[in-house]
């Protein structure tokens, strides 16, 4: 049996395809942030940089207890399944337009430096802008949903390539920008005080109306005799404004379930990573593009900062035209990333929403060739693409669309971790910091006070975000109604139990090998029969380097009646709801340790002698079972071998047979 379930990734690469969406927005949330809130916008996407870490915490913490966790899980344990197909909803928004704001910034960056360079060469091309961006979008979103079809490690791979790529220019971008400042001086962005705020016409909404926000020209200002609390107001309607360099964080629950072992720990790691990352690259981007390109100059690279910060820097022209086509390289490789993202994210979403029955289990079926859920992704990219061509290329209209479902799943998932708390005391692995213990009871002052931050700015970007509310409450309806309608026709059908059990891919062998096993000679085979004793598994996976030992979890399908040693037989026979089951909850052991295993299944009319004849096959160098309450773990020894003497080839080394209780005891006997 195969399943895509059971394939593990560093930190690194985790960290990687995080960072491809979080990463991408320093490419385009400075630019639409300051067309919203004016020049002091750099401090707002730098204290979202620092906030962001509060929101990677709650993700770490909600991970912890979920190996597949994400808002969905979440906040139906928390809060009940109608608001988890809610939060979802407003989630599935923010991935369906994470990959065509990032593609068509790609195609903007790529387009722009075409039509910059080829006067220079002397060539009468022009590019129409949103035209070449909604092409180049569509081009990469297509060439992702090939690599995802493939597999996670496929995707993960050209993330971590781009992010190899995009740190080398990162580095020479903040090198650079030191040395023109040293040179040159600059302008700091104005203080982030409610008198430095300038509203665009959009960025107030319906609030455009209230007297304290007066109209010069086509910016809004507050007015200087307007209360305190307004001030405060339009400090959070700028946070809000600034919210969308934040995106992608949800994704780091969605790759948990890949994270290899220790899987907490590399979480955290690639938590760091990403904090440091995007605090260094998104917030200098925005402070270098306020000092460094004249007043004058920024608003025509508002869709393109970057691009304008490498045109503005020290140095000969030729020089600064080379770094600015490797900006554009790069940021179209990071961009593009970011729709590998939403794919990766999107497609863990939707595979959690269908274990709940809340989708038909068709969409999980596995591609035949490489185990994905390709219907889920074909799924998914539809919806990109249908929003690439229906935006034409405008990024604006996008980014402002695509804040409504960054904020409210991070809220939602904030506040099902705080009710987690007081519902499942203990039941954390790892929790936020900030916690205070009066009396017997635990007080989650830092989880609290960042769920209140994502409340307030949620409420004040509904009232604010017209695009985004707009267009975000209707999709968020929309998607929420197909769930709904979804999850009562899969109530009717009879059995909805199959819908908690993962997919998988059977390949009928002849005879087993380690070829065909995928195990390496000197693997460690391990018996399960019960979905609910599976304790010897997780004792061997805890203490076994599976990049040096592979394992090999086995059960044996019991072939009764006269017909039973038939070899046609069928595939319901061999793999059974039952054997569904019971793989399930290996796959579950598997991902909680972040260590892969093999799966098969043997017929046989007994036991011992499969274990021991699938032992020597695969050239096992120890097999486990456990204990049982008819039989002692030397009686077990004695019948594995019985047959072990009697196998018709001899075996090739010595094999170590555990039999391992519940308790955590264990009996070692030698099969030579």
């Amino acid at each position: 049996m195969t399943t895509a379930m059971l394939s593990f990734i560093s930190f690194w690469r985790a960290a990687a395809i995080v960072l491809n969406d979080l990463g991408s927005s320093a490419f385009y949330a400075g630019g639409i942030a300051e067309q919203a809130v004016g020049k002091a916008a750099p401090w707002f996407i730098l204290a979202v940089m620092i906030f962001s870490y509060g929101v990677r915490a709650v993700y770490i913490e909600s991970s912890s207890m979920f190996t597949r966790g994400g808002v969905y899980r979440v906040v139906k344990e928390a809060m009940g399944g109608t608001l988890a197909k809610l939060s979802v909803s407003a989630l599935m928004f923010d991935y369906i337009l994470t990959g065509p704001i990032s593609g068509v910034s790609a195609g903007l960056y790529l387009a722009g430096l075409v039509n910059e360079a080829a006067p220079r060469f002397g060539l009468a091309v022009k590019l129409p802008m949103n035209w070449a961006a909604m092409t180049f979008a569509l081009a990469v979103t297509l060439y992702f949903w090939r690599r995802n079809i493939k597999g996670l490690h496929e995707s993960s791979v050209d993330a971590l390539l781009i992010m190899y790529i995009a740190t080398s220019m990162i580095v020479i971008l903040i090198v650079w920008s030191a040395l023109t400042l040293a040179e040159q001086g600059g302008q700091l962005a104005p203080w982030p005080r409610p008198a430095n705020l300038s509203f665009s016409e959009n960025a107030l909404g319906w609030l455009d109306r209230l007297r304290w926000f007066t109209h010069e020209g086509d910016r809004y200002q507050i007015a200087e005799n307007a209360p305190s609390l307004i001030g405060l107001l339009g400090i959070l309607i700028a946070f809000g404004h600034s919210v969308l360099a934040m995106s992608g964080e949800e994704t780091l629950a969605q790759v948990n379930r890949e994270l290899e072992y220790p899987k907490l720990k590399n979480l955290q790691r690639a938590g760091f990573v990403i904090f440091i990352y995007s605090l260094l690259f998104t917030s200098l981007v925005s402070f270098f593009a306020v000092a460094i390109i004249p007043d004058e100059a920024r608003p025509k690279y508002m869709d393109n900062l970057i691009s304008g910060l490498s045109m503005n820097l020290i140095g000969p022209v030729y020089l600064k035209l080379l770094f600015h086509t490797f900006v554009v390289i790069v940021g179209f490789l990071m961009l593009s990333g970011a729709i590998n993202t939403a794919i990766v994210g999107s497609n863990g979403v939707l595979n959690r929403v269908s274990e709940d029955g809340v989708l038909s289990d068709w969409f999980r079926a596995p591609h035949r060739k490489y185990g994905t859920t390709y219907r889920i992704i074909n799924l998914i990219v539809i919806f990109q693409v249908a929003t690439i061509i229906g935006s034409r290329g405008d990024v604006y209209r996008l980014g402002e669309a695509y804040a409504f479902g960054v904020i409210w799943s991070f809220t939602f998932n904030a506040f099902g971790a705080l009710v987690l708390r007081f519902k499942r005391p203990g039941g954390q692995e790892w929790k936020v910091p900030g916690n205070v213990r009066i009396g017997g009871v635990e007080i989650p002052l830092g989880i609290s006070v960042i769920a209140l931050i994502l409340l307030s700015v949620a409420l004040v970007n509904l009232v604010t975000k017209q695009v985004a509310t707009i267009s975000g409450l209707a999709f968020t309806a929309i998607f929420f109604g197909v769930f709904t309608l979804s999850e009562r026709i899969s109530r009717r059908k009879a059995d909805r139990s199959a819908a908690a059990f993962d997919p998988f891919n059977l390949a009928f062998e002849q005879g087993l090998s380690p070829e065909v096993v995928h195990a390496r000679p000197g693997a460690a085979l391990v018996a399960v029969s019960n979905p609910n004793t599976l304790w010897r598994l997780e004792r061997v996976l805890e203490r076994t380097d599976t990049d040096e030992q592979d394992v090999v979890v086995m059960t044996v399908k019991a072939l009764t009646g006269p017909h039973g040693g038939e070899r046609d037989l069928y595939e319901e026979s061999l793999f059974t709801k039952y054997e569904r089951q019971l793989f399930t909850r290996v796959v579950a052991v598997a991902e909680r340790q972040g260590k892969p295993v093999e799966l098969i299944v043997v017929p046989s009319k007994n036991v011992y002698y499969a274990m021991a004849l699938t032992a020597q096959r695969i050239d096992s160098a120890m097999i486990v079972a456990g204990g049982s309450r008819k039989m002692s773990a030397k009686e077990q020894a004695r019948r594995l071998r019985h047959f072990w003497e009697r196998l018709p080839e001899r075996p090739r080394r010595q094999v170590e047979f555990r039999v391992i209780e519940p308790d955590g005891s264990e009996r070692v006997f030698y099969l030579d």
